[in-house]
């Protein structure tokens, strides 16, 4: 009888140790698309502590010096807006078994926040963010890349109800963006992107069986790392810092 570890011996273990080489998925699509309903969905169907994640928003870049009428009219849909190379070198930090502390961000005050949270390493890594895919250098350390593709109408409904309940803004101002900067900057970057996706999901959070195939795949990738021996070493050869 084997001794080796499995994902039913796991249940309701909690993983501490971060594997060498973490799996990495890219959860990419436009605003209000449910992309974090699906990273939310893959944290509930992994084990407990394999799994972190990274938020793109998190990586705006700080505009308190400017004062928040100028800050309110710069175009934060498009790539320049957000600090990619900070994401990229922390998630290769991460790849490498490293921790990492990751920026936060006050959309209200279009800042970022003195305090940062700390984000350990795990052996699946999920990014989440709407222009994921749109820089070479973040698409290069993305091993399973997914985009959520949901109709236009639904979108808008949900940034309105989430800008307004979550964000401070007023229907007007978030008007004005949506067809200033939102619309135009997913048609010239965020629906392109979708070319490199690997698996796309419609509806998102809502597409069950999607999520089923997807989460399966993870949870053989997290029970193949913990029994396959690697060029001849025993499974231990794939754990670090434990």
């Amino acid at each position: 009888m084997s001794l080796k570890p499995s994902l039913e011996m796991m249940a309701g273990l909690r993983i501490t140790c971060a594997l060498v080489n973490p799996l990495v998925i890219g959860v990419a699509g436009g605003t209000g698309s449910g992309k974090s309903t699906v990273a939310a969905k893959i944290v509930e169907g992994l084990p407990a502590g394999s799994v972190v994640i990274l938020d793109h928003d998190s990586y705006y870049r700080d505009r308190s010096d400017l004062n928040p009428a100028m800050a309110e009219q710069l175009n934060y849909d498009h790539p320049d807006s957000l600090e990619t190379d900070l994401l990229v070198q922390q998630l290769r930090r991460l790849k490498q078994g490293q921790a990492i502390d990751m920026p936060q961000y006050d959309f209200k005050t279009h800042s970022r926040l003195a305090t940062r949270r700390r984000v350990e390493s795990a052996p699946v890594i999920v990014v989440e963010g709407i222009l994921l895919y749109v820089e070479p250098d973040l698409r290069a350390l993305l091993d399973i890349k997914l985009f959520v593709d949901t109709d236009a109408d639904i979108r808008i409904l949900r940034r309105i109800r989430r800008d307004l309940e979550q964000r401070g803004r007023t229907f007007q101002s978030i008007r004005e963006q949506y067809y200033k900067t939102v619309r135009p900057m997913h048609l010239q970057f965020v629906e392109p992107s979708k070319r490199w996706a690997d698996i796309i999901i419609p509806e998102g959070g809502e597409n069950r069986v999607a999520l089923d195939l997807v989460i399966g795949r993870m949870r053989h990738y997290l029970s193949d790392s913990l029994r396959a021996p690697v060029g001849g070493e025993d499974s231990e050869s794939r754990v670090a810092h434990c």
